[in-house]
């Protein structure tokens, strides 16, 4: 049995419930050997790691993907409320929705699509990726020992593409209905926190917003949203013995982008933090509540600000809340940390393997990404318990200086812990620890030797 400190030991803890004790062990070896394995996360890599090299039924790990009978999204269920619990206790909670495309290659893969690329595109340049997409809900939390917010996932869910569902004999489901089917998840998960969703403007569909609104306990949404919508007034009231259906809509309103270019709009400056990493941004914005409404679709009390660029640095932009109650300010706070998603699906590429992992299962490629996703929690969970009892470790050079630790100092620090652990333990008051034997640290010298 591999040796953990303590307070990891605690964690891993809380998901022995959603594992029979046949698999358990195999599962535990599997996540502590994705964290210490360096470049590709296959299952042969991780063996290699945890001293399993020669090991014949080596088709048994590959099982617990592809065969094995586990929930994962009871383990999201888990995951997400060891998260809140450490990180927010109470208040509100701020999660990100976003979609990313895992560029993968391989004929067995089926669910694999041709999307837009959305780091390499541009607006007069399209460049497409074959892959897979997955949508990703992260919690949206500030760090104590980074200074900074972080994006954590715990629910990933692969959205195939069309062709998939066509091929299948089904109807395709799109990617507003897998957002749909996750927050009401979340809702189920969380039916009395405050939730606010932030994403990009893909999820500003109305019907997809309304009905986060009219839940008994409404969630809150929080999206970019587009200049040219067509936004009214509020119905007036009903008068008696009208005739007719009731109106859902009043008087017609400016658009925004006709709002941003009256010279007699008043704005307002105010100063942002965390903007694109900077601890403060001035901008000017301007807020006010509508009714968002097309034909055929229902009406939606939003309220919108509208933002930009003092400097001229950036185009102005608007953001779109279904709480009309909030301060614009708030909303900006909360809309802002959008942008720390992209920095966790880089991390996850750059430091835990995604897009190196080789299954054609359906079911094996259905767990692997979201659990590497969920990696990144874990091990920022892992960091965060050393940290309470041990220095957290900046890695800093002569051209490159840091004041607070990202998550390649998180994931060191836990391959530090748990590597000191296993063979550097202290000493016991039985007796003097036997020391290491060459044979017993082999593992460990191949993962420093063979980097990929």
């Amino acid at each position: 049995m591999f040796t953990l400190p303590p307070e990891y030991n605690t964690i891993f803890g809380l998901f022995i419930p959603y594992f029979t004790n046949r698999i358990w062990s195999s599962v535990r070896l599997l996540l502590i050997g994705a964290i210490l394995t360096p470049g590709q996360r296959t299952v042969t890599a991780i063996l290699r790691t945890m001293g399993l090299s020669q090991e014949v039924h080596f088709q048994n790990y590959h099982r617990i993907l592809n065969r094995a009978v586990w929930s994962s999204l009871e383990l999201s269920r888990v995951l997400l409320c060891v998260l809140l619990a450490t990180f927010v206790p109470k208040g509100p909670i701020v999660m990100g929705l976003d979609d990313t495309i895992e560029r993968r290659r391989g004929a067995k893969i089926r669910a694999k699509g041709i999307y837009r690329d959305p780091v390499r595109s541009s607006h007069s340049h399209f460049v497409k990726a074959s892959g897979l997409r997955w949508l990703s809900l992260m919690l949206l939390t500030e760090i104590p020992w980074a200074h900074s917010v972080w994006a954590l996932p715990f629910l990933t869910a692969l959205c195939p593409s069309e062709r998939y569902y066509k091929d299948a004999g089904r109807m395709h489901k799109s990617l507003t209905a897998w957002a749909e089917w996750m927050l009401l998840q979340v809702r189920r998960w969380l039916p009395r926190r405050f939730l606010v969703i932030v994403a990009d403007n893909s999820f500003a569909v109305i019907e997809l917003l309304a009905k986060m609104a009219l839940l008994p306990e409404p969630i809150c949404m929080i999206v970019r949203f587009r200049l040219d919508a067509a936004l009214y007034e509020p119905a007036p009231e009903r008068k008696a013995k009208q005739k007719g259906r009731p109106r859902k809509k009043g008087k017609r309103l400016p658009t925004l982008e006709q709002v941003a270019a009256n010279p007699a709009t008043q704005w307002r400056t105010i100063a942002v933090s965390n903007w694109y990493g900077q601890r403060n941004r001035i901008i000017e914005i301007v807020s006010d509540t509508a009714v968002w409404f097309h034909n055929g679709k229902p009406a939606l009390p939003i309220r919108w600000v509208l933002m930009r660029d003092p400097q001229g640095e950036f185009m102005t932009q608007a953001v779109l809340s279904t709480d009309q109650s909030l301060d614009p300010e708030q909303i900006l706070a909360w809309f802002v940390r959008r942008w720390r998603v992209e920095v966790t699906f880089h991390e996850v590429r750059t430091h835990l393997g995604v897009e190196t992992q080789r299954q054609w299962s359906d079911l094996a490629i259905a767990r692997t990404t979201p659990t590497l996703l969920g990696l990144f929690s874990l091990v920022t969970l892992l960091a965060h318990q050393s940290a309470k009892h041990h220095t957290f470790p900046i890695r800093q050079a002569a051209w490159y200086t840091k004041d607070t630790p990202t998550f390649s100092d998180a994931l060191a620090f836990v391959r530090r812990q748990i590597w000191q652990s296993q063979h550097f333990p202290i000493s016991t008051p039985q007796g003097d620890v036997a020391k290491n034997q060459l044979l017993d640290l082999q593992p460990w010298l191949d993962a420093l030797c063979y980097t990929s």
